[in-house]
C-alpha cells in the first residue's frame, strides 16, 4: 500500500511522484496499486495529477488503482476539475461505514444512524 504524506501540493508532488514510481516499479507484482490519502491535509490540483498518473501507471502494468479514504477536500476538488469518475469510478467511500461520500449524496445514506 502506498501511503500519500500529509501535504502534497506543486512542490511536493514530482518528488512524491518519483518516489512512489519507485515503490511500484521495485513491489512488481499483479495486486492492486491501493493508495492511501487518509493521512492528507495540505493539497491542490497537483495531487489530483499526481493520482491520475498512478492510475495511470498502474492501468499500463496491467494493475488496478484504488485510492481509500480520501479526504472530503480531494473528493471535491476531484469533482470541481471532473476527475471524481476517473479515480472513484464506483463512489468515494467513506473509510467508517462503506457509504458514498459523496457531498450531493443524501445524508440519510451517508450515515445509516441519521
Amino acid at each position: 500500500m502506498l501511503v500519500l504524506p500529509a501535504t502534497l501540493t506543486a512542490r511536493e508532488a514530482p518528488d512524491t511522484l518519483r518516489l512512489l514510481r519507485q515503490t511500484l516499479q521495485a513491489e512488481g507484482g499483479s495486486e492492486p496499486v491501493v493508495v492511501e490519502a487518509g493521512r492528507l491535509q495540505q493539497l491542490d490540483s497537483a495531487s489530483l495529477a499526481l493520482l491520475i498518473e498512478l492510475d495511470r501507471l498502474a492501468l499500463a502494468w496491467g494493475r488496478r488503482f484504488e485510492l481509500r479514504n480520501a479526504p472530503a477536500k480531494l473528493t471535491a476538488l476531484g469533482k470541481l476539475y471532473g476527475v471524481d469518475q476517473l479515480l472513484w469510478p464506483d463512489g468515494v467511500k467513506s473509510p467508517v461505514n462503506g457509504a458514498s461520500a459523496d457531498p450531493d449524496a443524501d445524508p440519510a445514506q451517508r450515515n445509516p444512524a441519521a
